[in-house]
């Protein structure tokens, strides 16, 4: 198997030789872990160059995965992972093969795989979700980007944000004005300061300004400034936003929301270098670059008269397109945990983070970093870091992660609306196709129930089997099969006798406080109690 692909990654990123690297084709595969129980390791990857027509195993074992301009390697070393590889073969017309280890442990795009399928070009790029063993969750994508452009305080590393990063490489020395498109909280002024940041005027004045927030009786004076008397309460003079800025940047947000009037001032400092102040008679000088942005179609405005074409292409010196986050995926867990961590150093719980101990579950589950990865995000990075803010917040006081009822509608409405983009049948079509052949005496297929949703549908059913099972919407029998394999999950006929002994003593036998106390069922507990009753071994057994 090692001599049928080949795995590499340097402190510049893929080392493809320098042929590949300048056509900027796909070269290879890369897999990005999205989620392990220990969240130090997401982000990390693994970048494969393959040659077409052989396969890349993924195990518990291999590959080994790094941090992106890091040299520290490590497979995955999940015990529940299993040894044996699956294999995902890049084809000729990048397409990808992926056949798995064996049943019940891979599923992709949320729908079980259990024997091998053919994913289309098109959903290797948009990215396909690989998920082993209801642990580990892996972005498997095509490496189509240059090494890695300077990061400029920016959090990902996805190929879309690295196309961002290299254009604010390219312009940001130069003394032009910037047109930053996108839509709204997709990080914009972001991009902005690292322009600035990047450029000659860094240690000069950065001043930023919402044109939709500006009145346009006032929009005049607050950009160039009003002179003392301009107007009624002028009681002395108003340096603008132009004059502050003098010698550094000034960013202008929203500009599609100017006035016409506005819009020609604006216009006439861009082509003059200088300003009038409102109620002045004589012009000013200013040294200012000009970094603008905005969500609106300006060509479309100004076809609609509503912007000046002139303006729109002194603005446009350079344009550089956001991408929307939805395009970005292997970039939202990194996102999410950077802005956990904020949130959570502000309520001083920064601890939640930390890495588990043996058998415990870490804080923040995989089956909600899954649910995250299925929202289209409309609201993108904003939006992501008010979930972010949202799950701390609830979680205040919670030894678990609280999933509040305005977040439980946002991720409802993503699980309605996502489809895999791959040639893979859903799994309810597939078990349409196969109901003809199916035999009428045989169980029906079980649907897969992650670690997560199992542990807390037994908590609130006070660990009874009956209603633990209809809330999973599988059948009893699946249940039990489910409770057998978990490493979370243990009956009352496995609890060690002295444990058990010393919970009976501390309850006073109350059955219910047992039960929520040593996490099994009633009936079982009773069952275990009574048996120790007939053998002598407790006095106060409860009644046959």
């Amino acid at each position: 198997m090692r001599d049928s692909w080949h795995q590499t990654e340097t402190l510049n990123g893929v080392d493809t030789g320098p042929e590949r690297r300048a056509s900027g084709v796909a070269h290879g595969l890369r897999f990005t872990l999205l989620y392990h129980p220990d969240l130090r390791r997401i982000g990390a990857r693994a970048t494969t160059v393959a040659i077409p027509g052989y396969a890349v195993p993924l195990s518990r074992l291999e590959p080994e995965f790094a941090q992106p301009r890091s040299h520290e390697c490590a497979p995955l070393c999940d015990p529940h992972v299993s040894r044996k590889p699956h294999l995902v073969t890049w084809g000729a017309d990048e397409s990808v093969t992926i056949t798995p280890a064996g049943r019940g442990q891979l599923s992709v795009d949320g729908q079980p795989i259990d024997e091998t399928h053919r994913f289309s070009p098109e959903a290797l790029r948009a990215g396909l979700l690989l998920q082993l063993s209801r642990r580990i969750v892996i972005l498997v994508h095509a490496v189509t980007t240059a090494p890695p452009a300077p990061r400029y305080g920016l959090v990902g590393d996805s190929d879309a944000l690295e196309v961002v990063l290299r254009s604010i490489a390219r312009v940001a020395d130069l003394q032009v004005p910037v047109l930053l498109r996108g839509e709204t909280g997709a990080g914009k002024e972001r991009v902005a300061q690292a322009i600035h940041q990047a450029s000659p005027r860094a240690g000069r004045p950065w001043l930023a300004v919402n044109m939709a927030a500006l009145a346009p009786t006032t929009a005049v004076a607050e950009l160039f400034g009003h002179a003392k008397g301009a107007f009624t309460g002028a009681h002395q003079r108003h340096a603008g936003l132009f004059e502050r800025a003098h010698g550094g940047t000034l960013f202008l947000d929203e500009i599609g929301d100017m006035s016409m009037d506005v819009q020609a001032m604006l216009l006439r400092a861009l082509e003059t270098g200088s300003i009038l102040p409102l109620g002045d008679t004589e012009q000013r000088a200013v040294d200012v670059r000009v970094i603008a942005a905005t969500d609106v179609d300006l060509e479309q405005a100004v076809a609609q008269g509503r912007f000046r074409a002139p303006l729109l292409h002194r603005l446009q010196g350079y344009t550089i397109t956001i991408p929307p986050l939805r395009q970005s995926r292997e970039d939202i867990p990194r996102l999410l945990l950077h802005f956990l961590r904020e949130e959570l150093a502000r309520v001083g719980d920064l601890g939640r983070l930390e890495s588990p101990a043996d058998g415990a579950l870490p804080w923040f589950p995989r089956s909600l970093m899954v649910r995250l990865l299925q929202h289209s995000w409309p609201g993108n990075v904003r939006e992501l870091r008010n979930v972010a803010r949202q799950l701390v917040i609830s979680s205040r006081g919670a030894d678990a992660i609280v999933i509040d009822e305005s977040l439980e509608r946002m991720l409802e409405q993503a699980r309605h609306t996502a489809r895999p983009p791959s040639d893979a049948p859903r799994l309810s079509e597939r078990r349409d196709a196969d109901a003809s052949t199916a035999n009428p005496a045989d169980p029906p297929m079980d649907r897969e129930v992650d670690e997560d949703a199992l542990l807390r549908a037994l908590r609130q059913s006070h660990w009874s089997i009956g209603p633990a099972a209809a809330a999973l919407g599988v059948s009893r029998t699946a249940l039990y099969r489910l409770i057998e394999r978990s490493p979370h999950v243990r009956k009352a006929a496995d609890i060690p006798e002295d444990e058990l002994m010393r919970c009976h003593h501390a309850c006073g036998g109350d059955l219910d406080a047992m039960s929520a106390r040593l996490e099994v069922s009633k009936r079982g507990l009773t069952l275990r109690l009574r048996e120790l009753g007939r053998s002598g071994r407790l006095r106060e057994a409860p009644p046959d």
